[in-house]
């Protein structure tokens, strides 16, 4: 047997936003998450590769936040490079792009930040999507909030596939719920000012605030609606919330915001651990609370996959496909694309802490209510 220093590595490709618009989610849930995992297994003597420990060697590039530079970067990868594995880039629309190119090639692809019931119908037998999707996410928050006696929302979406979607599968989720959609906008990607549509909000004084917004415009929909005093009793933004940053931007401010999480360090003592070595490794740097537990449950299910097939793709498309895997996030399986193991989900901010309050079977804490006046 080859001693690990003359075992080839295990080329392992990917491309990821590092400039862009995408930079903020992809730094903070997946890229780092690529890092931590290939320097503990090659701390550990290697990937598992059927029995026969190798080390991984990551392989990437920057694809700008741009959906051509992307789809350039994975055919390079997987066709003239012919890389061992590719890991997926962020956000939903360069998946949406990748994936078919990943399937056509025969690589898996355990797409931890891809949100779209587009991709789920695309039926990509190597195309596996992490998150829960558009209709248990909101599912979810409808049942939380008919629960507390909701009978009036407001709705913001960014104009794009994420917002579509999850804006098209609350409407389905509100029918005979009792609540009344009162306004429902749209707003482009790079929005700055959102402060005209929240004052039209506000003065229809609605129950429940909804934004499927992205990191920027969850944070910019905070600020100016504290910034003219609109203070509904249920105020939920999307991508973003779940990260440190929502918290150290806006402080006291970010007590009782509720938005898309699925986990905490309280989850499982392997999300602790994970948590720990995350937050270690990245000096303070945090996990967030909703994707990065996507991302690193991904690569968990990867690694086990190697470990019991080694490196042949299609031997390990089929483990994934055909069982259910043990995760930081508890047990995970596939119907076809998509992840029907894990609830849909609602987190909320609690004294520095993202935690899951819905449904009551995976809380972490109970749900506060109403939301507080902004600190």
């Amino acid at each position: 047997m080859l001693s690990l220093a003359q075992a080839q590595p295990v080329r392992v490709g990917y491309a990821m936003a590092r400039t862009g618009p995408w930079t903020g989610g992809a730094q903070v849930s997946q890229e780092p998450n690529y890092i931590l995992w290939a320097e503990q297994q090659n701390a550990a003597g290697g990937l598992n590769v059927a029995g026969a420990k190798r080390r991984i060697e990551l392989i990437s590039s920057d694809d700008r936040s741009d959906i051509e530079t992307c789809v350039r970067t994975y055919e390079k990868l997987m066709g003239s490079d012919k890389v061992d594995l590719v890991l997926p880039p962020w956000g939903s629309n360069a998946n949406f792009a990748v994936a078919p190119l990943a399937n056509r090639m025969g690589y898996p692809f355990l797409a931890p930040t891809a949100l779209s019931r587009r991709l789920v119908e695309m039926k990509l037998p190597y195309f596996f999507l992490m998150l829960q999707q558009p209709a248990p996410m909101t599912n979810a928050l409808v049942d939380m909030l008919k629960g507390q006696g909701v009978k009036s929302m407001a709705v913001i979406y960014v104009d794009d596939l994420f917002g579509l979607e999850n804006y098209a599968a609350l409407k389905v989720a509100l029918q005979g719920s009792g609540i009344n959609l009162v306004e429902d906008k749209s707003y482009p990607g790079g929005v700055k000012d959102l402060s005209p549509v929240l004052r039209s909000i506000k003065d229809k004084n609605p129950d429940a605030f909804v934004g499927f917004t992205y990191p920027p415009d969850t944070i910019l929909a905070s600020r100016q609606a504290k910034e003219i005093g609109f203070n509904p009793k249920y105020f939920y933004a999307s991508v973003g919330t779940a990260f440190q940053l929502y918290r150290n931007v806006m402080k006291e401010g970010a007590e009782g915001v509720l938005g898309m999480g699925s986990w905490n360090s309280k989850t499982s003592p392997a999300a602790k651990a994970y948590f720990d070595a995350h937050t270690k490794r990245f000096e303070g740097k945090e996990p967030d609370r909703w994707a990065s537990g996507a991302c690193w449950a991904a690569l968990e299910i990867l690694t086990a996959a190697v470990g019991r097939h080694g490196l042949d793709r299609k031997a390990i498309r089929d483990y994934v496909a055909g069982n259910e895997h043990n995760t930081i996030l508890g047990k995970i399986r596939f119907n076809g694309s998509e992840n029907v193991g894990t609830p849909g989900s609602v987190s909320q901010w609690q004294k520095g802490e993202f935690e899951v309050v819905w449904p009551k079977a995976v809380a972490t804490a109970p749900l506060v209510a109403p939301k507080p006046a902004w600190a």
